[in-house]
């Protein structure tokens, strides 16, 4: 009989790096890692999409389509490539229409892109369905990801009344009990979104556990299910954050998973995917072939410990890695040895504590994190989590990440309880911490609100799993009617010339305009860059006499103003000095945590100074226009 065989797709230069730090992977560590690569041979390895094409632009200033091509030239016919992207979406936070779609689509596989990995953060159907055909259409292999989540948790009933409610004095007898929320995300809601896509012509289908929710007693029951549901292979994401990871994966490849995501060591366990070396050990134990060269793994592993010091800004672990695998496993007692032992037991036998305790001593032997209450509780994706952290780093408000994060599941649930994955994850958390801010100064919640989280609950992103209360929906949008998103009020950006850098365009080519259509606030800085770069360099050929120019004495702020609620940086200055505005009148844009957000005149009054430049990086409470 031969030997069952499990494939891996490898997370470690996407996922794993956005997971545990912030998406700062640099291409020239990446450019050391690939040659390595080409000896592992991966079913599939995940090198783009999700936060890569943004981050790469917005901190790195690299070019995504570099990175693609980079990894396309070193692994061409030996791994598949694929990418993440968010359905409707794209890589982005606004829904598109379907030629921008295509658009990316053409030139990502152009540029080497195998597998498209295509969720919708809503699990609505209609905004994936296009993206499959495109796709497979294009040449490429559509894999459709079902989001997983849970319901909200219920609320500790009541202490009984002391006195009969209304229904017991009008008709005696007792009150009737609470009648509990119908429950929504039941196995049967994921089978039939996966029955969909593969109906639709998914060439594979994966279950996208992004906050690490799923416990091992509910890939037991769910697995089989989707396996006998489905012709095409099953593949399996989660994160280790809320300690369910390595447990649920083990239990998933006894259920007959086709494909597990896996990061290699450095870049696994915590907040990522767990590590493949103990998903190996595992498969060692049960019979079961890794489809990958464990000894080409371990080459990488030792290349990965410097990438990781490299990333030690963004380290949330910095100070608490793992042991070094080669030396613990060598090491490894016979009481770790006997928990890999109790850990496949339990699992078979869907016994989730006795599993869950195994794995847990497993993990803390090897020193991995330890399961993290707080993202448990708030029920978010780990990569949430370390960009919510990051983000607030930058505008020195990490002290409000506490508050933010329990608000975390009140947001979710006003949104209409959707899923917590990007770009719903950055909206939602982006909302919580203006709430939060919006709490600090003692005004009512959604004071201050993210452009993309108006949309949301507009319906501009799609149908939410529960219909949003149309109350609420009336106090943030002003109108208690579902909107859907209209394609036709897409504007394609503009793509000006630049006369401070002679005259050139700001996209030069249809990949740089794709940039712009995505990203556009990220990309025009990321271009105008690029530009400069390009400019000074074709000047330094020549001699040029630089002109000092005398610097004017600021005139001190004597006017009222008005102030940024939250720090981010400057996109677009609406109004002009002269101009009359009003309460109430949009008069600045700025994007704070990878957000839009309008900042409205808080008087009615006359500009006399705007305190700022687009592209500025502006302070909380940061006064930016000066009234007469």
């Amino acid at each position: 009989m031969a030997t069952k065989k499990l494939l891996i797709r490898d997370l470690t230069l996407r996922d794993g790096q956005q997971s545990l730090f912030a998406t700062r992977m640099k291409q020239e560590n990446i450019d050391a890692l690939l040659p390595l690569y080409r000896d592992a041979h991966f079913y599939i390895m995940e090198v783009w999409g999700g936060a890569v094409p943004d981050s790469v632009m917005r901190y790195l200033g690299e070019s995504p389509w570099d990175r693609l091509r980079a990894c396309s030239k070193e692994m061409k016919g030996i791994s598949l490539l694929s990418a993440l992207s968010r359905g409707r979406n794209l890589f982005g936070y606004v829904p598109y229409p379907n030629y921008v779609l295509e658009g990316f689509y053409k030139e990502a596989i152009k540029n080497g892109l195998n597998v498209m990995r295509i969720f919708d953060a809503l699990n609505d159907i209609d905004n994936i369905k296009e993206s499959i055909r495109m796709i497979n259409e294009l040449g490429g292999t559509a894999d459709a990801a079902v989001c997983y989540t849970v319901d909200p948790k219920e609320e500790a009933a009541p202490a009984a009344p002391k006195k009969k409610g209304f229904f017991s004095r009008l008709f005696g007898g007792s009150d009737p009990a609470p009648v509990a929320p119908e429950k929504i995300f039941t196995d049967d809601y994921f089978v039939g979104k996966a029955k969909e896509m593969e109906r639709l012509g998914a060439k594979m289908i994966t279950l996208k556990d992004m906050a690490g929710l799923v416990d091992p007693a509910r890939i037991f029951s769910l697995m089989p299910k989707l396996k006998q549901a489905l012709t095409v292979p099953v593949d399996f994401h989660t994160h280790c954050t809320p300690g369910y990871g390595l447990a649920a994966v083990l239990t998933a490849i006894i259920k007959g998973v086709d494909i597990v995501d896996t990061n290699i060591w450095w870049f696994g366990g915590g907040s990522a995917a767990p590590a493949i070396e103990l998903v190996w050990i595992f498969c060692q134990k049960l019979g079961i072939e890794v489809d990958v060269n464990m000894e080409a793994v371990a080459k990488i592993r030792a290349k990965l410990k410097d990438a990781r010091k490299a990333l030690a800004a963004f380290d949330l672990n910095k100070d608490k890695w793992p042991k070094d695998f080669d030396e613990a496993y060598k090491a490894m007692p016979a009481d770790i040895d006997a928990a890999f032992d109790e850990a496949i037991k339990a699992a078979g036998e869907n016994r989730e504590q006795d599993l869950l305790d195994a794995c847990h001593k497993i993990e803390a032997y090897f020193g991995f994190p330890k399961p993290n209450d707080l993202v448990k509780n708030a029920e978010v994706p780990g990569g949430m989590y370390s960009n919510m952290v990051a983000n607030l780093r930058q505008l020195n408000a990490e002290d409000v990440l506490e508050e933010a994060m329990a608000l975390i599941p009140k947001v979710r649930r006003d949104a209409g309880l959707v899923p917590l994955v990007t770009p719903t994850s950055q909206i939602v958390g982006s909302q919580a911490v203006a709430v939060a801010l919006d709490r600090r100064k003692g005004v009512p919640d959604y004071t201050n609100k993210n452009n993309q989280f108006v949309a949301l609950v507009k319906g501009e992103y799609g149908k939410t799993p529960v219909a949003v209360d149309p109350a609420f929906r009336e106090q943030i949008t002003g109108n208690p009617a579902e909107t859907p998103y209209d394609v036709n009020s897409y504007r394609k950006p503009a793509n000006p010339e630049l006369p401070e850098f002679g005259g050139v365009q700001l996209a030069q080519n249809d990949e740089e305009y794709l940039l712009l259509e995505l990203l556009p606030a990220v990309a025009t800085g990321f271009l105008k860059n690029k530009r400069k770069a390009e400019y000074e360099a074709a000047k330094a050929a020549a001699p040029a006499t630089a002109e000092v120019k005398k610097e004017e004495p600021k005139e001190k702020i004597s006017g009222p103003t008005l102030n940024a609620p939250m720090g981010g940086t400057v996109i677009e200055i609406m109004v002009k000095p002269g101009d009359k505005v009003k309460v109430g009148q949009n008069v600045l844009v700025y994007e704070a945590m990878k957000m839009e957000n309008d900042l409205q005149s808080d008087k009615d009054g006359v500009v006399k100074r705007i305190l700022v430049n687009e592209n500025d990086v502006i302070a909380t409470d940061q006064p930016v226009i000066e009234f007469e």
